[in-house]
Order: structure tokens, then sequence, then C-alpha cells
């Protein structure tokens, strides 16, 4: 997201940055036909930016999985608007498909419940799509347990991730982090660092931005790491099934990042760190 929509960095750096995350062992990449920038961008930006790295990424391209979303765009203000229709979710995949240049998505996930579309409905898209090989597996996003459940129902196991915020501040997705893990689906969580990098800017203490930032800048000075890369770390423990996708838009950001899945917390840091 960060390498596509509004403030992106150029092309160089961008492509840099996904080749610097593959480098580093990164195997998930994820992205949304709406990742684009209102102001000089159009629907798909993200997408072809993918391809793009791909294409010219000179190591083994078949262990990465590209993830993708439908039912969110972009409006001439930097808003968002939401479209779960099933015609236009069935239109949006095929295009996703053209622009990252596949036969079928290796994961396509609902973006976002549309309040004017019943979600069973907008789920029924998503199981047209597998059954037609658009997609080989479909993920939800931003929803809560009992949609999730639902999804499971409409979808079966060929629903296999679930994308909601979560992270040290942001801790409300608790409850479907615990079904995914009873369920055995993959948990997503987005901007799962949350503001501590906010939180470490001149002026602006880890107490003053969350008082719960303080423990992880705290663990972070004992390793000698990174407050981001702790709390990626942290986590990585909470469950198997949590698999992060921090955003990046520099290269050694990305490398931080994926640093913290040799980060091991011990009991100690994990209680400071909160449930």
């Amino acid at each position: 997201m960060p390498l596509s929509i509004e403030g992106h960095p150029d092309e160089a750096r961008a492509v840099a940055t996904v080749h610097a995350a593959l480098d580093a062992g990164v195997t998930l990449i994820d992205t949304a036909d709406s990742y684009h920038a209102p102001d000089d961008g159009a629907p798909g930006d993200g997408e072809l930016l993918v391809a793009r790295a791909l294409a010219a990424y000179g190591g083994d391209r078949d262990r990465v999985l590209v993830a993708t979303k439908g039912g969110r765009g972009r409006t001439p203000d930097g808003g968002w608007t939401v479209n779960g229709h099933p015609d236009h979710l069935r239109r949006a995949a095929q295009a996703s498909a053209r622009r990252l240049g596949v036969e079928a998505i290796g994961l396509y996930q609902l973006h976002k419940p549309d309040p004017a579309v019943p979600y069973a409905e907008s789920l029924g898209a998503l199981r047209d799509l597998l059954d037609a090989g658009t997609v080989r597996a479909a993920g939800v996003s931003n929803v809560d347990v009992a949609q999730i459940r639902l999804a499971r129902e409409v979808l079966g196991d060929r629903l296999v991730a679930v994308q909601n915020r979560w992270s040290p501040a942001v801790r409300d997705s608790e409850p479907e982090v615990r079904l995914c893990a009873e369920l055995g689906l993959a948990f997503l969580p987005w901007s799962p660092l949350g503001g501590i990098s906010r939180s470490s800017l001149d002026g602006v203490s880890a107490q003053e931005a969350d008082p719960r930032f303080g423990a992880f800048h705290r663990v972070a000075r004992e390793r000698g790491v990174s407050p981001q890369r702790v709390a990626l770390a942290w986590a990585l423990a909470r469950s198997p099934v949590v698999v992060p996708i921090p955003g990046a838009s520099r290269p050694e950001s990305v490398r931080d990042s994926a640093a913290a899945v040799d980060l091991v917390l011990d009991e100690r840091e994990l209680e400071l760190l909160g449930p």
C-alpha cells in the first residue's frame, strides 16, 4: 500500500523495496486494486507495480504468493469507497488477474463488507470466482466473528485468510484471531505497527503517543533492535496463525521487518508487552 498510494516513492525505490523483501525471505506480497493515488494514479496501480517488480526480480518467483483485494475504491479527495456488489467483484477480480499477469490470483480477498449489499451475496461472488478458476483461494478483510463464520459457510475450506487491523495499539480483533486459530485460517494483521513509528519521532515520546508503546521501546533498547521489529515479533508470538503484513516504502525498513522472524521474545518480555 505505501508503494502506490499518495506519498509513494518513485518507481526505482518501490521496486528495490519489493526486491529487498524477497531477498530477505518474504514470500507474501499483499496489494489491492484500490491502492493508487487519486491525484496521479489509476485503479490497479499497486497491482501493476507488483507485477513489474516480480518480472524484474532475478530470484525464485515461484515461491511468492501475491494476494490482492477487491471491493474498495478511491475518491478524488483521497477518500475510500466500498462496493461489494457481486457483478463488480467478478469484474474487479478479472481485471486484477490481467494486471498481475496471472491466469489465477493466488489469494483474492473481499476488502470490506458493503453495508448496502448482503454479505452472503458478496461472498457468493468469491465462490463463483473460485469455481471459475479466476482465484485459487479466498480471504475476507475488516470483518467480525459472525462474518468470518458466514464466509466459512459459503466458501468452505477455500476460505484461507482473514485480514483485520491489529497491532500493539489496536487489539480489538482478539476474538477474530482466536477464531482463525480454531478454524485453521491465516490471520493477516494490517497496520501491525500501529503508530510505533510515529511514537519515535523527535519531540513525541512513546508514552505520550500511547502508553503501551513504552514497553516496546524498552524491550527494543534492551535488545538493540528497532521497536518496530519488537512489535512484529510480539505479533508472531501471539499465535501461529498470525502473519503480519507491515507496509514499507524503503528497502531498509522491509529488511528490518523481515528480521522479526528471528527475534524470539522471552516470557518476561512478553509479559511486559502485555496480552
